[in-house]
């Protein structure tokens, strides 16, 4: 396992069990937090991508540079 897909998914897990204690300790309903510590992270995800479609639009150039950059 790669470095960064083990980042990756141990930063899942921290994201759901904090949206999981949250939830629970907001609500006391161990439903209700698991479907929220599940659901969050999916609708952030397809939000993420839409926002990094609108950035690509927005600033395109920065981008580019900012690739460059890191090679």
């Amino acid at each position: 396992m790669s470095r960064d897909f083990a980042k990756t998914v141990s930063f899942a897990v921290l994201h759901i069990a904090v949206g999981f204690g949250v939830t629970y300790a907001l609500t006391g309903s161990v439903a209700i937090a698991s479907g929220v510590a599940l659901i969050e992270p999916l609708v952030n995800s397809v939000v993420f991508f839409f926002h990094e479609k609108v950035w690509q639009r927005v600033a395109p150039d920065a981008e580019a540079s900012a690739a460059l950059h890191t090679h």
